[in-house]
């Protein structure tokens, strides 16, 4: 008995050193500060105690909604209460990788997730679909230290989907196999064919299980694209029934909405989970959960040209300098000031944006986020006229394309790259050097709109296709640029300076009905704001005489 109760007592001490550990990492939401949270109906029928059991359910609910530091939190707990259950130490694994938004290489969370799965196989649970969840789990976390995330995310893709073709009849077995093929969806398939074959499965099991934070969470993601959004607007305005008081599911449906350009409900949605991430601190951090939400708040904001309420949402970020140390907070650090600037015009200000603010941020495990200030400064300076300001910048962000690249970052390496050459291509046009410009640009925005946006992101910081056609306006080529705008708007719908390019090229074009239509659409968008833009100015004095003839 002595030996057991010392062997329980290491077990307990082992596991509180992992949790201090990660607090003191900034990678633990919440203390006991969250109450009562609903979190959605999981049932998944363990082999273990009826408490243990109850907390692994509430703890896997937590996991579908993408809370991995909570989740990770509470099975370590549940852990010291019951260290005899398989499935705690499999859920303390499943916590410690993010399948649709990996970050950075960080070996302290996978050694935690490979010890936590070597210990679930050791306890050899009693039932047969247990011992799969462990081996598709195990799978991911073999030659960790060999094997890039891209080949362990294929290997437990791939046994995911043997355990579901093994237990069809197991909600469980059906949500990871569907979430496994949305995290092994290639970014440059158009098609979305995974993304498809995931959501007819989510789909399916919604009819029956609306309640469940898995199904709701990732038919979402499983539609987070232009040509399949509208198909998960149910789900969207579903989600925060099941999960009111968590941050990711007050944020998730704005990325349909975001989709769509339903920037009032953007807004909405994002205030609310803003608000309920700073209930869920990390620590002494605050969690990535709340500017990831403002990041989507300016974004939707800025498209409604209300300039005031962006700007106060953005100081708002800066009254807290402590972020949860995470490639989440990374980009959304980086990509709100740079889209408050560019989203205005405002190329001057970009050029001189601040680097790497806040300062305590670890900003060099992110080159692929820090790119952002860098590129958002050169387009800036060569859009103020400034070249040298912009070659220094590019400069930079070359240096920085290069860490991504080496680093294994390839979708983002392909995104920086494409930004790279639109630098490179405004610099050719300033220079007189047109044809080669608009060439280089129109290769730049062809590789841009070539991989769909990363779901960290409401969207590029500036769109290339965009930017596309503000040079060709600039050499006059109206109905190029008028295509050029429409393009952009086909995959970021009811952008402000997207609509109102197409406006004005139509215009100048002479498209009298296209230049209304758009014009129209310009002033639907921001309702009694924006009057202090040129732009919805000008869309105003048009209609106006349109409407008087």
């Amino acid at each position: 008995m002595n030996t057991l109760m010392r062997a329980g007592s290491l077990v307990f001490s082992f596991w509180l050193m992992m949790l201090h550990m990660d607090v003191a990492a900034g990678d633990a939401d919440a203390t006991a500060t969250a109450v009562e949270n609903r979190y959605g109906d999981v049932r998944f029928d363990i082999s273990c105690s009826e408490d243990a059991r109850k907390g692994f359910n509430e703890s896997l609910a937590l996991l579908h909604h993408m809370m991995y530091a909570e989740a990770h939190r509470r099975f370590s707990e549940l852990i010291s209460l019951h260290p005899d259950c398989a499935m705690l130490y499999w859920g303390v694994s499943m916590t410690r990788f993010h399948p649709l938004w990996p970050g950075e290489p960080d070996e302290i969370k996978s050694q935690q997730g490979a010890d936590a799965i070597a210990k679930a196989r050791q306890l050899k649970p009693s039932e047969p679909i247990e011992r799969a969840f462990i081996r598709a789990t195990q799978r991911f976390y073999d030659g960790w230290k060999e094997r890039s995330y891209e080949q362990r995310i294929k290997r437990w893709a791939k046994a995911q989907k043997k355990l579901y073709m093994e237990y069809k009849d197991n909600t469980e077995a059906a949500v990871f196999y569907a979430l496994s093929q949305l995290a092994i969806a290639p970014k440059s398939d158009r098609s979305f064919s995974k993304q498809k074959e995931a959501g007819a499965l989510l789909e399916s099991l919604y009819t029956q299980q609306a309640q469940h934070p898995g199904v709701i969470h990732y038919i979402i993601h499983a539609y987070d694209n232009p040509e399949l959004a509208r198909q998960a607007l149910q789900a969207a305005r579903a989600y925060d029934k099941i999960a009111p008081d968590v941050p990711h599911a007050l944020h998730m449906p704005s990325h349909i909405f975001v989709r769509l350009g339903h920037w009032v409900e953007t807004v909405n949605w994002n205030l609310r989970s803003a608000n309920a991430a700073l209930n869920f601190p990390v620590g002494s951090f605050v969690s990535h959960h709340y500017p990831h939400a403002q990041d989507y708040l300016i974004y939707a904001y800025l498209q409604m040209a209300n300039s005031t309420k962006a700007r106060a949402a953005l100081e708002s970020i800066y009254v807290r300098t402590q972020y949860q140390p995470t490639f989440v907070s990374g980009y959304a650090l980086a990509a709100m000031p740079a889209r408050y600037q560019l989203e205005r015009k405002q190329w001057a200000e970009a050029a001189i944006l601040p680097i790497r603010k806040p300062t305590g941020f670890p900003w060099d495990k992110f080159p692929q986020v820090e790119a952002i200030t860098y590129f958002a400064r050169a387009l800036g300076a060569v859009r103020n006229g400034n070249v040298h300001a912009a070659r220094l910048n590019l400069a930079t962000l070359n240096r920085l394309l290069e860490h991504t690249t080496k680093a294994g970052q390839t979708y983002w390496a392909t995104l920086i790259d494409a930004q790279r050459q639109a630098i490179e291509a405004w610099i050719l046009y300033l220079e007189g050097n047109y044809d080669a410009g608009l060439k280089l640009m129109a290769k730049a925005a062809d590789q841009e709109d070539s991989v769909d946006k990363h779901p960290v992101t409401p969207g590029s910081v500036l769109p290339l296709r965009e930017i596309y056609g503000d040079m060709l306006m600039n050499s006059q080529r109206y109905e190029d640029a008028l295509d050029a705008y429409e393009a952009s708007l086909e995959i970021s719908p009811n952008r402000y300076y997207s609509i109102h390019g197409a406006g004005r090229a139509a215009e100048l074009a002479g498209n009298s009905r296209k230049a209304s239509a758009h014009y129209s659409e310009l002033l639907s968008l921001t309702g009694d704001l924006g009057h202090e833009r040129e732009e919805t100015r000008q869309a105003m004095s048009y209609i106006g005489v349109s409407s008087d003839e």
